[in-house]
């Protein structure tokens, strides 16, 4: 009998970019590998301080809906290589004794970091304890990752986007660059047939002879969620209507007042739930903003995204790749949602349009291909 093969995949919850495909691909490698890989999901604050974790994982959580200027400015000043160093130096000193004990007490056989936070403790306990471990790293934003990705010289990196392995390529800093579709969850790479969509929709409650229009963020929903609900309630227009509040309880109890003040029968709350596939595939339109997840999802499934709102920079190049191949529509502006929605709706053209752009690039879930390739390098 053959040993397993020990990978440890190590992230940190800045939102939910780096866990997704990190969970992706475990999932993935449970399911068609378990007889020759044993993969680890290692969580790099597991035993940090909780101010810590509330400094770095709630602070970016919370600076996205209430203070986002602030945040583009820590975002700003970080791109500046000694504030950069310090950074990372500090937020090392707290990750390093937890991994040193994970990474030798479990003697993996690759590791692969889903956070740039993670790359200057790991490298320093391999080189420490004289280990020789092959270290993947997966850039989790498709095309303006953070400069903070390459402080460290000679690295292995897996990217999602050829605009990003050309840029990569061109630092010259003795890199190795694989590029792939983007890591989203193995159900995303096949819609729904229709007749499972008729019965999605059925079983939520939806009226299935009307289009649906869903309200998408992240965990914590999407930001100003309740002004845009309010635009689209207002407008009265010919749809069902869902909305996903995640944690958020300020905006659910916001949406609920809606749902009230408008008498919208037609409106449907979620808080957190695990069956974002089953509404984005009943859905024909979702309003959200720009994290790369989401996005992908979205267009794996075919579905036309209307962003309202994106991280300066961080998403910058998530809506310029939108915008570039036609295969959603950025609106800024509240107010003109409901207008832009219904036309979308309305104008079977239009939609159709956007579809064929989405086929035409040929959007596909890298989950297959990026779990060979690690199993078999």
């Amino acid at each position: 009998m053959s040993v397993k093969k020990k990978y440890l995949f190590i992230y940190l919850k800045t939102g939910g970019g780096h866990l997704a495909p990190a969970r992706a691909i475990f999932n993935y490698m449970n399911k068609h590998y378990s007889d020759a890989v044993d993969p680890k999901l290692i969580y790099g604050f597991e035993k940090t301080p909780r101010w810590v974790q509330f400094i770095i994982e709630d602070g970016y959580r919370i600076l996205q809906y209430t203070g986002k200027w602030f945040f583009e400015l820590l975002y700003a000043l970080n791109k500046i290589p000694l504030v950069a160093i310090i950074t990372c130096n500090i937020v090392s000193y707290f990750m390093k004794k937890y991994l040193d004990d994970v990474i030798t007490s479990e003697q993996p056989d690759n590791i692969v970091i889903f956070h740039f936070f993670c790359i200057l403790p790991i490298s320093r306990i391999l080189k420490k304890n004289k280990l020789f471990i092959p270290i993947q790293t997966i850039i989790t934003d498709p095309f303006t990752p953070h400069p903070m990705w390459f402080l460290k010289k000679k690295q292995n990196f897996i990217v999602f986007s050829k605009k990003l392995e050309e840029k990569v390529n061109r630092m010259k800093r003795n890199y190795s660059v694989q590029q792939f579709s983007f890591i989203i969850d193995d159900k995303f790479s096949k819609p729904l047939s229709i007749d499972e969509v008729v019965s999605v929709k059925k079983k939520f409650g939806f009226d299935i002879e009307k289009k649906i229009i869903l309200i998408l963020g992240g965990g914590d929903g999407i930001p100003k969620g309740e002004k845009i609900l309010h635009e689209i309630l207002k407008s009265n227009l010919n749809a069902e209507i869902g909305i996903v509040c995640g944690k958020n309880e300020v905006l659910q109890k916001g949406a609920e007042n809606l749902k009230s003040k408008y008498s919208a029968n037609n409106l449907k709350i979620y808080s957190y739930v695990d069956f974002i596939y089953e509404l984005i595939n009943i859905s024909d339109v979702i309003i959200t903003k720009c994290g790369a997840s989401t996005i992908m999802e979205i267009l794996n499934l075919k579905k036309v995204p209307v962003v309202n709102d994106y991280i300066w920079e961080q998403e910058q190049g998530n809506v310029d790749y939108l915008i570039e191949k036609k295969l959603g529509i950025y609106e800024p502006k509240i107010g003109n949602l409901p207008k832009v929605i219904d036309k979308l709706l309305e104008d079977d053209n239009l939609y159709l349009l956007y579809q064929n752009n989405i086929k035409k690039e040929q959007v596909e879930n890298g989950v297959v291909k990026v779990t060979e390739y690690l199993i078999n390098n």
